[in-house]
């Protein structure tokens, strides 16, 4: 394998990740230690939501790679980082040293054929400046995203709260207890136990809306056979937990969560639709929080998703995601914009 420096951007078909693995998770570990960027997870996404046209992009230093990226293309002189639904973030890596407007524009006429146009999605803003708009780029705001610190003890943290929340908490509870349920909350990190797990998360999406509209986890479909086995080897490496709630022999609530490092993510979360008068999750996370402060490992936990109303319930810290895009030549930016605009103004 050679890594021997070059200052240009070297290409290879995705599916040389494997081979490249200890170079990708060795920068990712400096850049970006978030487990769902780890090499393995990524893997699996491409077999399962790849189609066979994805690149793999880096940039190799003296001694280990520089910059490192998933491509696929989105059409005629288009580009963009590969960006399923199940991955919070665009897999872009990029060591310190190297800036992300430098790397975009550096990329760009690297790719095949005439390449107009780059885009990296679901950039973070904790790990790159969010205002990068020049002749060449272009950055669009996407989402706020909220965490958790996890500082100090739970006590403090709770009484931070809304008033609401612990109220409301408190009283779910004791609903619950009346009828002669007794909650508990389980930890599953066991690599064996990973695919049960999963299909059981399968159960409680399949009770709500996701069922509706054909997008909830199902053991036989791609998502399930994502999910187990991303999770299973997550597991293996230590860096995968399924919380489960239970009210008496019923699971009632999940959240699928990976970590590295000091970081805990949640990437999916679901509740049995037939209990949500009492929330069954904010049930379960409150006694999740609760294990998480007092077992002192960890020093944040990521929500990566839109923040949204019950976000707000939890924390007060919020941040944003954005895109950026790369154009070949100013006008192209220029035209790219006045098209938009034309298209966003109501027709006469």
């Amino acid at each position: 394998m050679n890594t021997a420096r070059t200052d240009r951007w070297q290409l290879l078909p995705a599916t040389q990740l494997k081979q490249f693995a200890p170079q990708w998770d060795e920068l990712q570990q400096r850049a970006q230690p978030h487990a769902f960027l780890r090499a393995s997870f990524l893997i699996h996404l491409l077999e399962e939501f790849g189609n066979g046209s994805e690149l793999l992009a880096f940039k190799a230093g003296p001694a280990s790679w520089m910059g490192a990226c998933l491509l696929q293309p989105q059409g005629r002189g288009r580009w963009s980082n590969f960006q399923p639904s199940q991955l919070p973030l665009g897999p872009v890596l990029l060591a310190r040293g190297l800036a992300l407007a430098d790397a975009i524009e550096q990329l760009l006429p690297e790719l095949p054929g005439l390449p107009l146009a780059l885009g990296l999605t679901q950039l973070d803003s904790l790990h790159h400046p969010a205002t990068l708009d020049t002749p060449r780029l272009r950055s669009l705001h996407y989402i706020d995203t909220a965490w958790v610190d996890v500082d100090g003890g739970f006590e403090a943290y709770w009484e931070s709260r809304g008033k609401n929340l612990r109220q409301n908490t408190r009283k779910q509870l004791k609903k619950v207890e009346a009828g002669g349920v007794t909650p508990r909350i389980e930890l599953v990190e066991a690599p064996q136990a990973i695919a049960a797990a999963i299909e059981q998360y399968g159960v409680l999406e399949s009770s709500g809306w996701k069922a509706e509209q054909g997008t909830a986890i199902s053991a036989g479909g791609a998502q399930g056979r994502f999910y187990s086995r991303a999770l299973e080897q997550a597991a293996r490496d230590g860096q995968a937990r399924i919380y489960r709630y239970w009210f008496g022999d019923e699971v009632v609530a999940m959240d699928l969560c990976v970590h590295q490092g000091d970081c805990l993510v949640i990437l999916k979360t679901a509740y049995q639709q037939a209990h949500h008068a009492v929330s069954p999750s904010t049930l379960m996370r409150a006694v999740e929080f609760e294990a998480l402060f007092n077992e002192g490992r960890f020093k944040r936990i990521e929500f990566f998703g839109r923040v949204m109303e019950w976000h707000t319930r939890w924390t007060d810290k919020s941040r944003h995601l954005f895109h950026l895009t790369a154009y070949r030549w100013p006008w192209l930016k220029s035209l790219h914009g006045w098209l938009q605009q034309r298209r966003a103004k109501p027709s006469a």
